[in-house]
């Protein structure tokens, strides 16, 4: 069961998930979403082909095949606009909020 909250925010909807729900998000339209829980799984698909290109060029390549230490050094957000920029995204951030 989850545990905690998994929150997406499309256009000018907000709502979240349980445990086992999916939602899909037309092409074009701002997203993100939010786990709060330290043991809920998500899986995220993506079509067309391409956004793992994004991902791949704002990654931290692993040291070791476990979650990473807290303290791993991450892109900073001048780097994360410049990938956004390379692969044709816009960056809305700041990060989502908790809801309460």
């Amino acid at each position: 069961m989850l545990e905690g909250r998994l929150a997406i925010h499309a256009g000018e909807r907000r709502f979240e998930l349980e445990a086992g729900a999916a939602a899909v998000v037309p092409m074009g339209v701002p997203h993100t979403f939010r786990v709060d829980s330290d043991t809920a799984r998500v899986l995220v698909l993506s079509t067309p082909a391409g956004l793992e290109r994004l991902v791949r060029d704002a990654a931290v390549p692993a040291n070791a095949s476990t979650l990473p230490p807290a303290d791993t050094p991450r892109p900073s957000a001048e780097e994360l606009e410049a990938v956004f920029a390379t692969h044709g995204q816009i960056n809305l951030g700041p990060p989502m909020a908790p809801h309460d």
